[in-house]
Order: C-alpha cells, then structure tokens, then sequence
C-alpha cells in the first residue's frame, strides 16, 4: 500500500469529524502556556510572575499526564478525558478571572498549575487509537499505524504553530484574557467531543492491569531521555530566537520565527510516511537526530532574523521524523495495556526538557547572549546522538519481535 493510499485508508476509517476534532482538541494545550505568559504579565506588569505561572502549567502538565494515562488505559479514554476538558476548561476560565480580581501571586500560580494538571495530552492519546482503528486491515496495518504516526507527529507540530499564532490573535482582536478563554472554550467543546468519539471506546482495556507487562524498561529509558533532550532543544531554540529577535529590537516576531521550526516539521511529518518499510525505527532516529545536531549547529553563529529564519526552516525538517521515531517505538515495545500510560509519560517528558532547556539556556543568554542559548541546543543535540548510537543494538533487539509478528501476518 503506497503512502497515499494509507493515508487515504486512515482517514476512511476514523472518518472526517474524528480528524477534525482530533486536532482542534489538542490546540488548548498549544495555546495555554503562552496565554497566561500574557495574561499574567499584562495584569501585573511583572514579566518574572508571568513566566513562573507559565512555567507552573507546563510542569504541571507533564507531571499529571502519566497519572491520566494510567487511567486511560485502566478505565478508557472516554470518562478520563472527559473530566479532564471539562476541569481544564473551568481552570483556564479561574485563571482569567483571579487575575482580573487581582488575586494574590500563590493564588494565580496555583490556578496555572491546577489548569495543566487538569488539561489532556490529547495528541499521544490519540496515537493510542490508531492500532485498535485499524485492526482489521489485515496485512496492511503495520504500514497503516507508522502512516498515523507520521500524520499524528505532523499535526502536533501544526498545533505548536496554530496554537500560539491563535493566542497571538486573540490577544489583537480580544485581549490576553480573552484569548485564554477561547482556548477555555475550545478545550470545553472539542476536548470533550474527543472524549466521546466512538473511537475513545476502541482503547479500553477491560478489568485491572495486574496482567499487563512492566512499564519501564531499558527501552523506554532510552525514549524517555531521548524526549527530554528533544525538549530541551525546543526550550534552548525558542529562547535563543527571543533573544536574538529581542537583541534586533523585534521582539515581536520571536514566535513567528519559532513557527518556522513547526512548519518544516509538520511538512516533514507528513512525509515521514514515504520511508521505506525496510529502514529500521532505530536507523530511522538515528538519522534524524545527526541531521539535528549537523544542522543546529549553525545557529549559534547567525547574525540577525532573516538568517536565523532559513536555518529555523531547515532544521525543523528533522524534528518530527526523530519524535515519530520514538514515539512508534515505544508503540512497539511497550505491553498494549500501558500503551496510553508509555504515550503520555514521552510527551511529560519533552515537557520537562522544554523546562530545563528554556531555564538552562536563558541563564547563558544573560551572561553572553542568544549564542550562548544555542549552544545549549547544540549540546542537547551531542547528547541526543551519543544516546541513540549507543542504544541501536538494544533498540533493534526490542523491536525484534514485533517485526518478526508482522512478517508473520503477512506470509499468513
């Protein structure tokens, strides 16, 4: 089956208003963290409160998504991420309101972590329902699942483009505060739309896991660092790129120039599809991630925004093919009942790497500059590389098996 027809068969299965829905659902998350960076920095004027409520919702997300993920895959989708978008939506909606009141500083943090405790990882949970959509093709799911996980990859950097873009609208047209409840909005319709999708129902996991196989393993080790340092090469680039832009008195087109990055990821996302079956998930990101550091390493020696724009471009070409490398992986090797909880604990994981990466890299940039935040790219990238190289025998032999089940199927 050529890539086109998987993608034409994928959407034949899920239907129209699945894809749709799917995608709206996860641009809330994409659009959170930069709203209530401006919320709270326009209300208070303080910039340092602004950021640590940011920072405070995204840590929190990534801490309490493993958690819904366990949940998901013990109880279903359907009644986790329901409570989720409903509560997410309530708690973006108390944020906008504490900070209009004039609530105390620890109260409007603690809003802006309750809200990412409560938000869902909607782009890993949908990747969970692809294998259960297609599980009647027969011969042709293996190509069908890596297809979804390339659209699923192209479209979760799309909503990292959208989502801020859709703030940054909302903030013209509206204000902070009332682009942070369209997010509030979109979460409450599309994220509980998503919940109840016929397709919530094909990831249920009936009775306990007490017969589900271990969680973590050398492997998902190896994903879950590798996910770290993918984030913090997203924290280190964005702050780079706001220095820099900051630096050429624009700082308005930071986020525009940062957009780039998802751009070029999403289209090669898409493309991802096309890569011959016969090129191994472990070869697969361990080129993508030498094409990262070789082409990061430019950036600490840009001089002005048109430069640092075409090797934003480029160097986004080689993000998602690395992150839908992981994530399908872990797919793979991961026991089916704990796939929702393997998903979610990845995408915590690149949170936490953005976390790191951003603070790490705006600490140099105040003592030397945006080429100091990009060596801090760079550097994630060396790491990244080291760990995928060393980790390809072992990688291989976790695949192993699965391989050997789907050449099974289709000499069946």
């Amino acid at each position: 089956m050529s890539p086109i027809a998987s993608y034409r068969r994928l959407f034949e299965l899920a239907g129209t208003t699945y894809v749709v829905i799917a995608f709206l659902a996860r641009l809330p998350l994409a659009m959170s963290q930069l709203g209530t960076l401006l919320l709270v920095s326009e209300a208070t004027g303080s910039y340092g409160l602004g950021g640590l409520s940011a920072g405070a919702l995204a840590v929190a997300n990534a801490v309490g998504a493993p958690f819904a993920g366990s949940l998901a895959d013990r109880l279903g989708q359907r009644h986790v991420v329901l409570v989720q978008a409903l509560a997410g939506a309530a708690a973006l909606t108390a944020l906008v309101a504490l900070v209009h009141a004039g609530a105390a500083d620890a109260a409007v943090v603690g809003a802006a972590a309750l809200a990412g405790l409560t938000m869902p990882q909607v782009g890993p949970l949908a990747r969970v329902r692809w294998r259960p959509i297609t599980a009647r093709s027969g011969a042709h799911q293996r190509r069908l699942v890596d297809t979804a996980f390339s659209y699923e990859g192209a479209v979760d950097e799309a909503s990292f483009a959208v989502g801020p873009a859709l703030i940054g609208l909302g903030v013209v047209l509206i204000s902070p505060g009332g682009a942070l409840l369209v997010a509030a909005g979109l979460l409450a319709v599309f994220g509980a739309a998503f919940a109840l999708h016929p397709t919530a129902r094909t990831g249920r996991r009936h009775g306990p896991l007490a017969g589900a196989g271990r969680l973590v393993t050398p492997v998902l080790v190896v994903l879950v660092l590798a996910e770290l340092l993918i984030g913090a090469f997203f924290g280190a680039t964005q702050t780079g790129t706001t220095v820099l832009a900051t630096d050429a008195g624009q700082p308005g087109i930071a986020g525009l120039i940062h957009a780039t990055l998802g751009v070029g990821s999403a289209l090669a996302g898409v493309l991802t599809a096309f890569i011959p079956d016969h090129v191994g998930l472990e070869r697969r990101i361990l080129a993508a991630v030498a094409a990262l550091l070789m082409l990061s390493l430019p950036l600490p020696l840009v001089d002005g925004p048109p430069t640092l724009v075409l090797v934003v471009a480029i160097l986004g070409c080689a993000v998602a093919p690395f992150m839908i490398g992981v994530f399908t992986i872990a797919e793979r090797v991961v026991d089916p009942a704990r796939v929702a909880t393997a998903m979610t604990v990845l995408a915590s994981a690149t949170g936490l790497g953005y976390a790191v990466g951003s603070s790490l890299a705006g600490r140099l940039a105040d003592r030397a500059g945006y080429p100091a935040a990009f060596a801090v790219t760079v550097s994630a990238m060396t790491l990244a590389l080291i760990l995928v190289a060393a980790s390809q025998r072992r990688l291989r032999a976790a695949l192993a098996p699965a391989v050997r089940r789907e050449r099974e199927l289709v000499n069946a």
